[in-house]
């Protein structure tokens, strides 16, 4: 166990803020262990580098001994946190969230120690709640204060729907780490709110208040929006390597530093170093997209997809493995025409025509290494189609 100013420098490192500093040296100074707690409500399948952040964060403290318990959210996940949300969340059914469970620990496990992780479902303590402790909870917190949420507070002026059910959701959440008498929890800065309404429960039933860890909210590759699966701006833990790879170098140039701080372990010091040795940011970048799949898929699987990615986009040379597509003969022809928006939709590489469309309308559809201008082409043999910047596909006929 480091002393306890080490601690604290790493605990704070590229953190947005701490609720508060000073309480955490005392409780340090009190406890060798801290209870240190996490929740994860399983609404998605997958985990992408800007919840990473956060699991990389919970490590430390598993590599600093403290006590990490990983709350999974399968009662809170049926309400839908409503932080940064302008409309009620859909609620999840109990099979939805099961199944997104089954693909989260492999996830985890490779960025926590599952080994030092005790993993814990609320529903064991939510669901077996009396409906008189029910309201002792929600008669600790008022209206009045609720609604000073900021997205709560937009909507009520707009005339959007709360549900009542939303406003438990901080209240629950609190409970959560009444339950685990919980010392420290960790989030984005966009939990601000409920880690404050969770301080203020756990002293109602005379806890000592848990320590607030808010990580900074990573951007998505489109370097505008917070990386978000439902705005494919992400990059996801256990994508393929390549298309990892590929991601990473498609990053705005301003957030080079900001990728290397909160998703790699290379000092900040040294990351300076990078962009003195070097002058073009495509240099550095390549250097952050080995680092990072290296994390997800070893040092091998990251050297082979940077010599990959200098084969397909320096040398201009076709990847080595381009998946297979059977193109229905019904889509082509007697002159050998194919609707270029059917196929895409057919085929399933699009999920809609009318991502189809905007792919073509905005110039991200190559057939044989030319754009795409009318979605009307002639069928050739090969049919090298490539979405975006990335994704190339063979199609053949059936």
């Amino acid at each position: 166990m480091q002393n306890i100013r080490d601690q604290i420098l790493k605990i704070i490192e590229n953190t947005e803020e701490v609720i508060n500093v000073e309480e955490l040296e005392k409780k340090l100074t009190k406890k060798e262990k801290l209870t240190v707690k996490l929740g994860i409500d399983p609404t998605a399948n997958s985990i992408h580098l800007g919840f990473a952040v956060v699991l990389r964060k919970f490590r430390l403290f598993q590599d600093l001994g403290h006590e990490t318990f990983l709350i999974l959210g399968d009662f809170t996940a049926l309400i839908g946190d409503p932080s940064g949300k302008n409309k009620t969340r859909p609620m999840l059914t109990k099979e939805q969230i099961q199944e997104n469970l089954k693909t989260y620990i492999p996830q985890l496990g490779k960025i926590i120690d599952l080994s030092k992780t005790k993993i814990v479902y609320n529903s064991e303590w939510l669901s077996k709640m009396k409906p008189e402790e029910i309201i002792k909870l929600t008669s600790q917190y008022t209206l009045a204060q609720m609604l000073e949420r900021e997205d709560f507070k937009n909507r009520y002026r707009s005339n959007e729907p709360i549900s009542l059910h939303e406003l438990l959701y901080p209240l629950f959440q609190a409970y959560d780490s009444v339950h685990l008498k919980a010392d420290i929890e960790l989030g984005g800065i966009d939990q601000k709110f409920n880690f404050l309404v969770t301080r203020y429960i756990q002293e109602k039933y005379n806890q000592e208040p848990e320590i607030a860890v808010m990580m900074p909210i990573l951007e998505g590759i489109d370097g505008i929006n917070k990386m978000s699966k439902s705005l494919n701006n992400f990059i996801g833990i256990d994508e393929k390597p390549l298309d990892m790879f590929v991601k990473v170098m498609s990053i705005p140039d301003n957030l080079i530093k900001r990728y290397f701080n909160l998703c790699t372990s290379i000092p900040s010091e040294n990351v300076d170093k990078l962009f003195s040795l070097y002058n073009n940011p495509k240099d550095i970048k390549l250097i952050l997209a080995k680092e990072i799949v290296s994390i997800y898929h070893g040092e091998s699987k990251a050297n082979e997809s940077y010599d990959e990615f200098i084969n397909i986009y320096s040398k201009r040379e076709l990847p080595s493995n381009i998946p297979l597509i059977k193109l229905p003969k019904s889509l082509i022809d007697n002159d050998n025409n194919i609707n270029i928006i059917d196929a895409l939709y057919l085929t399933g590489l699009v999920e809609s025509k009318a991502e189809a469309k905007r792919l073509l309308s905005h110039g991200g559809i190559y057939l044989n290494g030319n754009k795409i201008t009318s979605k009307i082409v002639k069928y050739s043999d090969p049919f090298i189609l490539r979405l975006g910047k990335f994704n190339y596909y063979s199609l053949i006929k059936e």
